[in-house]
């Protein structure tokens, strides 16, 4: 091998091993940015299964109160 073709070679070297560290330092980048995401999305999807189950609550009550007989006599009064 001449110096020529071991300049070229080195150089060659070097600069492909500064792509794939950039390659490699975006990718930790995106990976970091993708698990923030993930911990939003399990924090609003635990928000929103509170609010669920808040809601099934309410309506449990709600079908109570219109399937209670007393409901029915009150409303047969108030027509009258």
């Amino acid at each position: 091998m001449n110096g020529t073709t071991m300049v070229v070679a080195i150089v060659f070297i070097s600069v492909g091993f500064g792509v794939l560290y950039d390659m490699y330092k975006r990718h930790l980048e995106f990976k970091e940015k993708s698990l923030g995401h993930e911990q939003q999305n399990s924090t609003s999807n635990n928000e929103l299964q509170n609010q669920v189950k808040t809601l099934e609550e309410r309506i449990e009550v709600l079908e109570k109160i219109v399937t209670d007989e007393g409901y029915s006599v009150q409303k047969e009064i108030n027509k009258l």
